[in-house]
């Protein structure tokens, strides 16, 4: 990276255009008033527990978190976008004197737990201190006018995965599985969006007063987040779905046909029934009626599949695949660990010689995307002996490289057409490979990505255009920034590669 010269100054050194960017720097006022939002606008950073009543017996959480007010720095992100919006409206041909109100704002929001971000000093114990981050990106900016039925969008982000879009609301020193603190620091957050769902924004774009409403999107979890945000069992949960009540047993067997069902408000009803248990059932029974709701959903999200973990999910399972072959698992039953280890080893060598693969400890993007291509499997069928099973594999990885940019593109009915069309189709082949040639891994269970791969994209494209470009990317690239600030790298293990 740059080293030497500094870039990021101390808030105080700031120059007065550099403040302009900063939330707390313009007006605005919201019709109604914002519920329990004081109405003043030039509040900068505040202490993430600030909003937190805390009464005399209560311990206040053991945590340090910095976050702007959510509605300044939507106004902020919004001047930020002033031109844009100028100019969108000019582009459509609309006269800026008259639009004046009826202006949507989508927004976006990201949630991701970040490991270990202790400063390193070379030495000493490690201390666990986890962060994580909340942000939010203006996805776009329409306008309803008179006569009109549907609105206009005179804004939409051309880049909604890159940090520049990602605008960070709260940074915390929390782990993501500490239930209780995250929804203590989020608490705030989750009130004033609920109030400036309920009221409109008053703010000057270019030289007149505008009245902009805002829908909040919460695309940008991982599986984990989702999971614990809306009161969902963990991810090993026979519940394998965070868009449909299918069990994992039920999803192996039928793998294409599924449709969203889940919703936050139904999650909210089903946790009241496990609450109450109305009709005094017993744990298995209730658990069941409430398809493995147990706690009280805390946040919104949209039930939609995260891109970049589908991405490793997927690659993750086909690396045991890979594996599986090499030990030729079909035809004989449970291996040792030994042998196990043994193909993994192989498959590692392999994959290093041939592609410049290193082996990693956990599967990250970059190396899915290296696995998960024609390439890879011709380098591993090298090591499959029967040529019927090599086919299988080469079939497996080419209806799978169609699928993927379906869910990947920002936007599919542009970028790949072809493949939207296909994707049904593909998806059933890839299926039925899966529950035949490959039976002896989707014998009753089946990865929680994967059945969403199969089961669901179809239906999310239809409903939000995108699955891409409402994934967690910009969120997740924004962590790369934050270890920066913190000057520290993520631990860049020597350990691993040397063997």
């Amino acid at each position: 990276g740059t080293s030497g010269r500094q870039i990021f100054q101390p808030l105080h050194t700031l120059r007065n255009a550099e403040k302009e960017l900063l939330p707390g720097y313009h007006q605005f006022e919201w019709q109604p008033a914002l519920k329990n939002v004081s109405s003043s606008w030039d509040v900068g950073i505040i202490d993430g527990l600030s909003g937190w009543t805390t009464f005399v017996e209560d311990v206040p959480a053991d945590t340090i978190s910095r976050r702007f007010r959510y509605d300044v720095a939507l106004v902020s992100a919004l001047k930020d976008l002033e031109e844009d919006i100028m100019e969108g409206l000019r582009e459509r041909g609309l006269d800026d004197s008259i639009c004046t109100s009826g202006f949507t704002v989508v927004v976006k929001e990201s949630c991701d737990g970040m490991g270990d971000v202790s400063e390193k000093h070379g030495n000493g114990p490690a201390v666990p201190e986890k962060a994580v981050r909340f942000s939010f990106t203006i996805m776009s900016v329409s306008i309803r006018v008179e006569g009109e039925d549907d609105g206009i969008t005179i804004f939409q982000e051309p880049k909604p995965n890159s940090e520049l879009s990602c605008r960070p609301l709260c940074l915390m020193f929390v782990d993501e599985s500490d239930h209780e603190t995250l929804t203590a620091i989020l608490g705030p957050v989750v009130a004033e969006r609920k109030a400036m769902m309920e009221s409109r924004l008053i703010i000057s774009v270019g030289g007149l007063l505008r009245s902009f409403r805002f829908f909040f999107r919460g695309t940008g979890y991982d599986e984990k987040m989702v999971r614990e945000m809306e009161g969902l069992e963990a991810s090993g949960s026979t519940y394998v779905c965070t868009l449909c009540d299918s069990p994992r047993a039920e999803a192996s067997q039928n793998m294409v046909l599924h449709s969203i069902t889940r919703s936050h408000d139904e999650n909210l009803e089903r946790y009241e029934i496990w609450r109450k248990n109305p009709f005094s059932e017993s744990a298995d029974e209730l658990r069941d009626r409430v398809k493995g709701v147990s706690a009280k959903p805390f946040m919104e999200t949209l039930p939609t599949l995260d891109a970049l973990h589908c991405d490793i999910g997927n690659a993750t399972e086909f690396y045991k695949i890979f594996q599986d072959e090499i030990g030729e698992v079909y035809q004989r039953s449970n291996p040792s660990r030994e042998e196990r280890r043994r193909w993994r080893s192989t498959l590692d060598k392999q994959l290093r010689n041939k592609l410049k693969l290193k082996p990693v400890m956990r599967m990250n993007g970059n190396y899915a995307r290296r696995l998960m291509t024609r390439e890879a499997v011709e380098v591993v069928c090298e090591l499959v002996p029967s040529e019927e099973r090599r086919e299988a594999l080469k079939r497996l990885m080419d209806l799978y490289v169609q699928m993927k940019p379906v869910w990947r593109s920002t936007c599919p009915s542009r970028d790949c057409p072809d493949q939207l069309c296909r994707y049904s189709y593909n998806s059933q082949q890839f299926a039925d490979l899966l529950s035949t040639t490959f039976k002896y891994r989707y014998d009753g269970k089946i990865t929680n990505y994967l059945h969403k791969t199969l089961a669901h994209v179809p239906e999310i494209i239809e409903r939000d255009g995108s699955i891409g470009a409402w994934a967690s990317e910009g969120n997740e690239s924004g962590n790369k920034l934050f270890r920066r600030f913190r000057k520290m790298n993520a631990r860049q293990s020597k350990t691993f590669e040397l063997e």
